[in-house]
């Protein structure tokens, strides 16, 4: 084989060659997602870019996995070969720190930002780590399944109206709340 792989079994194939049992791989429709421990991250996404060829930085996000921790995924691509990867990891919830991407891909930098604002992940070394979308003083991380979206408490839910909010004279059920949303929460709260 010549240069880097560039079909999907290749890739999977080149990547567990690497990463062994530590990795896992799995074929989807537009490439493969592989993924690593938080440990060896920084280095899967070297290999990515140095051995795979894939020098374009996409995208790097969370996805809160609620009991399981949150999952950091980077979409990174090949020019070249034509060739997609997502590179993704779990860190725990009580801890959720990991090793920045920014010394591989300098793109990385501003979702990393984003990531840690709105789920609450460290990027450890990152080299500005600062607040970048909510208001100053803003508490919480608002893409987390766990934050409370005060909007749901403050004004009513939109929408089909209750039975006897209508007008027409049928009885009013027990307003219930919104998903999400504890009891011990918002105005009304007793």
């Amino acid at each position: 084989m010549s240069g880097p792989p560039s079909g999907g079994s290749e890739l999977a194939d080149a990547w567990t060659a690497r990463f062994g049992d530590e990795a896992s791989t799995e074929e989807t429709h537009g490439g493969l997602a592989v993924g690593v421990p938080p440990e060896r991250w920084v280095e899967a996404l070297t290999f990515a870019r140095d051995d795979l060829s894939c020098g374009f930085f996409d995208w790097l996000t969370g996805v809160d996995e609620l009991d399981e921790g949150f999952a950091v995924v980077a979409h990174v691509y090949s020019l070249e070969r034509r060739h997609h990867l997502l590179v993704r990891t779990r860190v725990p919830r009580r801890a959720p720190v990991l090793a920045t991407a920014t010394g591989v891909y300098r793109g990385a930098a501003w979702h990393e930002r984003e990531t840690a604002e709105m789920f609450g992940i460290l990027f450890e070394g990152h080299p500005n780590l600062v607040p970048l979308l909510l208001p100053e003083g803003f508490e919480g991380h608002p893409l987390r399944k766990d934050f409370v979206l005060a909007s749901r408490v403050a004004k009513p839910w939109p929408g089909a109206k209750e039975p006897g909010e209508s007008g027409h004279g049928a009885p009013s059920r027990r307003r219930v709340r919104p998903p999400g949303v504890p009891d011990d929460w918002g105005p009304n709260a007793s």
